[in-house]
């Protein structure tokens, strides 16, 4: 666990690295397992990513595990955020209480600014997707009860 973990670094690995959970093992240590349970269903979106590209969109299967991927992505974009707009105080309060504030400055708000791009872009994208092949699946249901 590190003993004195900055600001900063914590919010731009939620926001390279946190679907896999590398921002908790930073903070908390190897033990964390909020952090490992980061894994499986950042895993599983990434194949249902790759059948995607191999199989194409027809595929029913990536068409379930895609949008885990766009959701762990979307979480990790919050935490981004999240811990870019902490205040200084508080988070020195909850990660070392007994030294002294230290300001940040802008590399976690600019974390936090790029968070929300990219969090918002991808969650819009894993919405009109899921809405998307729903839509899809239920005209195609229709055909097959009309014939």
């Amino acid at each position: 666990m590190n003993t004195h973990p900055s600001k900063a670094i914590a919010a731009w690995l939620a926001l390279l690295a946190g679907a896999l959970g590398v921002h908790r093992w930073y903070l908390n240590g190897w033990r964390d397992r909020w952090a490992w349970a980061h894994w499986p269903p950042t895993l599983l979106g990434a194949y249902g990513l790759q059948r995607a590209l191999a199989l194409g969109q027809d595929d029913g299967l990536s068409w379930l595990l895609l949008p885990i991927l766009g959701l762990m992505v979307a979480q990790a974009c919050l935490v981004a955020i999240i811990y870019g707009l902490t205040a200084d105080e508080r988070w020195q309060e909850r990660r070392h209480p007994n030294h002294p504030v230290t300001p940040t400055r802008w590399a976690p708000v600019l974390a936090a600014v790029v968070g929300l791009f990219i969090g918002a872009s991808v969650l819009m994208a894993t919405i009109a997707f899921s809405g998307q092949r729903f839509f899809e699946w239920q005209i195609e249901e229709a055909r097959k009860i009309s014939q």
